[in-house]
């Protein structure tokens, strides 16, 4: 088992999105360890040794299974890719010497305090296919236990105090099995089971600890999965003859995907957060927000508007905090303009004769343009009453129903969950340019609903997410 460079250059167009799983929920706006946000820490792919999770719900191990199409004498290259927490404590020199801990040290530029900083880590390794039939391959490995210390110096260069890091000894394994199936094609199921073995026992009393257990955990752990010949099978959108196969794969706290370039099928990525295949990041995004790409605006213009004191504790809390803050310090008014829409495809205008330019159109042909855009809700007005309703349980709804919402599992946001059960009003039914339904609702007895209606500012569901209530 080696690694490769050739490795390297193919999981390069998947890293960084990698890199944004790896740090997703890091640190949060407004970036400061006070904030509530960051005081709940590491949410996402984390193992925690097994003598501690069982008992409070969280997992040691996560289980990736993925159909292969190898060519020849194929070769798999791994990435395990995982954040080691180490703890950081804060100490002041003393004027007659030595340091003692405190929870706050102020410096000309920033506000040093305690925190947890995520270290990366990878376990690397490429092995031929034929290596992993039968029982597979084990591969242990573990991280000891080490103290670093950082003097921290003051404005006049003298050591105002350090920074002590304990970083926890952690043990793992990673197990690999290939089974080809029976059938017409030459596919193989991939098993990859990544595994938390660190022997640590929490002491008496310390039971219910998470923070005792986290250093000791693999967290944001995912895996990237190459072949140098032949390809992978899509899981979310597989081939029809290899859906049955698909299905049969057992995929535990992780979801693989297709990875890099969109059209390519060798590079997959096991990830402990849901995506499509070939996530990307935008390429307008100018940095790491540690959020989501989509508000890298928002964020930016929020960031750069903190006062000085709030970014000082921001740029003492983590060396990615203080990245961030800088990067929504620097950002040119150009790159920013960047950040507020792209448009990522035209569709040409076409005739009897094929495309033609917007120019080429006669005014008798040019499809009537209202004063009011389409998608400014002004223009709604007096819409077609066909299109002012929908029917939902058989009966009709729109401006003015009252309906019940059932928001189904398909929604990823959290808060609509919480809505489930509550009763709305129905403001609006809203067609999309994708002929998609949605209504707009303001939930009872919430008391900014007027402030919703002046502002346009609604919830949205779609018709199958509502049900009548029985009284109606």
């Amino acid at each position: 088992m080696t690694t490769s460079t050739a490795a390297d250059a193919r999981f390069a167009a998947a890293r960084q999105v990698a890199d944004a799983v790896l740090l997703e929920g890091y640190v949060l706006y407004p970036y400061r360890a006070s904030a509530a946000k960051n005081r709940m820490r590491w949410q996402f792919g984390v193992l925690v040794p097994p003598a501690w999770g069982p008992a409070h719900g969280e997992h040691a191990f996560q289980r990736t299974e993925v159909l292969m199409e190898p060519k020849g004498d194929a070769t798999l290259a791994l990435e395990l890719r995982f954040l080691h927490a180490q703890r950081r404590t804060v100490q002041q020199a003393l004027a007659g010497g030595g340091f003692t801990d405190v929870d706050e040290l102020h410096l000309c530029d920033r506000v040093l305090v305690p925190w947890d900083e995520g270290a990366e880590e990878r376990v690397e390794l490429s092995v031929p296919v034929s290596g992993l039939a039968g029982d597979g391959i084990r591969v242990p490995f573990a991280r000891p236990a080490r103290d670093d210390v950082e003097d921290v110096l003051g404005a006049d260069g003298r050591t105002a105090g350090r920074l002590v890091r304990r970083t926890e000894a952690i043990e793992g394994v990673l197990r690999l099995r290939a089974v080809e199936l029976d059938g017409a094609y030459r596919v193989f199921r991939l098993t990859a089971v990544v595994e938390n073995t660190s022997p640590w026992t929490p002491a008496d009393g310390s039971g219910a600890d998470r923070e005792a257990a986290l250093p000791r955990s693999l967290v944001a752990a995912h895996l990237l999965l190459g072949l140098d010949s032949g390809s992978f099978l899509s899981m979310t959108d597989p081939p029809e003859w290899a859906r049955e196969a698909v299905a049969a794969c057992e995929n535990r706290h992780t979801w693989p995907v297709l990875a890099g370039e969109a059209g390519r099928a060798d590079v997959v990525l096991s990830s402990p957060i849901i995506l499509e295949d070939h996530p990307a990041i935008a390429p307008e995004s100018a940095g790491a927000m540690y959020d989501a790409t989509e508000i890298d605006e928002i964020l930016a213009l929020r960031t750069a508007a903190l006062t000085d004191q709030e970014k000082r504790e921001a740029r003492g809390t983590d060396a990615r905090a203080a990245a961030v803050i800088d990067l929504a310090d620097s950002l040119p008014p150009e790159v920013l303009e960047r950040l507020h829409g792209a448009v990522r495809s035209l569709r040409e205008a076409t005739g009897p004769d094929g495309p033609r330019e917007i120019s080429e159109i006669p005014d008798e042909e040019a499809v009537f343009r209202p004063d009011t855009p389409w998608w400014d809700p002004a223009g709604t007005a007096d819409p077609a009453r066909d299109r002012d309703r929908v029917t939902v349980d058989g009966a009709p709804v729109g401006p003015g129903s009252r309906v019940v919402l059932r928001p189904g599992p398909r929604r990823t946001d959290a808060q609509d969950l919480f809505l489930h059960g509550r009763t709305a009003h129905v403001e609006a039914v809203l067609h999309d340019v994708d002929g998609g339904v949605h209504l707009a609702v303001t939930v009872e007895d919430d008391p900014g609903a007027d402030i919703r209606r002046e502002q346009g500012r609604f919830l949205y569901f779609q018709p199958d997410e509502v049900t009548l209530p029985e009284d109606a």
